[in-house]
């Protein structure tokens, strides 16, 4: 059997196309220009918009870095590149709270829309709650696409843990009743719930919903919260947009940011973090269990701009 990478590294193989597409750019104006001035700016502005860090998130940035330069009298621009990494390191810091559910009894709802891997990402954190000692339950309450409860199931059964479902096209708020009432006398510590994620009509999307929060505020009263997005890394700017949406249809406390492994937008995870005021969570690099993993804002730049030294990385499962 061939050796396991560690995580970090294949993040870092997987953020390749994104280090290409960014990081190279970056480099060259560090290393391209002799002095600091607007024109180093603009240039270093252009490329990590590029990068679909987004527009007012860059400028934060650049902001940042032209206060640090200043106060640290910079004049190399080589020595910028340390202090850009550590302002998007500081940007995306989770704070001490990010994961407290795990020490809760506690509701995950997971939402986002059809094919952003949705299904398969409740599975995965399902099966790792599960080998952390977790008493964990699943509720199907996609119940207008007959696939998802179908995959749920085989993740479900691939994790080891109880899944509660209903008929194709059943009402996914008494699939939550039930799922709910079953947490509760099988002593369950997670409830972890799907949705469906039909952005065309947002008005049934919404009620929806709102009618799941309210079953479950009743009849789990006092249970710890935490409802996760799931986006997309490779759509980019849309992956805002639909986290935006979403956001008008619900509190949104996190994200998971998928198939980290295949796209040339890598800066959307900065993007979301600073320009929505939702912390990336968790990210998603592959099909096995454990890639999907907690976000670490230092592997995640350090993997984006490839500073980690060979030897310090931590595989972390």
């Amino acid at each position: 059997m061939a050796e396991k990478k560690g995580f970090f590294r294949r993040l870092a193989e997987g953020l390749s196309k994104t280090r290409d597409h960014i990081v190279s750019g970056v480099d060259a104006v560090f290393h391209g220009f002799s002095h600091i001035d607007d024109d180093f700016y603009e240039e270093l502005e252009e490329i990590l918009i590029m990068g679909d860090l987004g527009v007012n998130t860059t400028m934060e940035i650049i902001e940042r870095l032209k206060e640090q330069v200043k106060e640290q009298k910079i004049k190399d621009p080589a020595e910028c590149k340390q202090l850009l990494i550590d302002t998007i390191v500081e940007q995306m810091d989770l704070g001490e709270n990010a994961y407290a559910f795990e020490k809760e009894n506690a509701v995950i709802l997971v939402i986002g829309v059809n094919g952003v891997g949705k299904t398969t990402s409740i599975g995965k954190l399902a099966g790792q709650l599960k080998e952390d000692g977790k008493r964990v339950v699943l509720a199907a309450a996609d119940t207008f696409r007959a696939a998802a409860t179908e995959q749920l199931k085989i993740w479900a059964d691939r994790a080891g843990v109880e899944i509660i479902s209903g008929a194709e096209g059943a009402d996914p708020g008494s699939v939550i009743y039930d799922a709910v009432a079953a947490s509760k006398s099988r002593k369950a510590d997670v409830l972890i719930c799907d949705t469906a994620g039909r952005l065309h009509n947002k008005k049934n999307l919404m009620e929806e919903l709102k009618k799941i929060d309210r079953i479950i505020e009743k009849e789990y009263s006092g249970i710890y919260r935490e409802n996760l997005i799931v986006l997309d890394a490779t759509t980019g700017q849309n992956a805002l947009a639909q986290a935006k949406t979403f956001m008008e249809c619900t509190e949104i406390t996190g994200v998971i940011l998928t198939k980290m492994d295949g796209t040339a937008k890598g800066g959307i995870a900065v993007a979301i973090q600073a320009e929505l005021g939702i912390p990336v969570k968790y990210i998603g690099i592959g099909e096995g269990l454990w890639d999907l993993q907690k976000f670490n804002s230092r592997d995640f730049v350090e993997a984006l701009f490839d500073v980690r030294k060979e030897g310090n990385e931590d595989d972390n499962r």
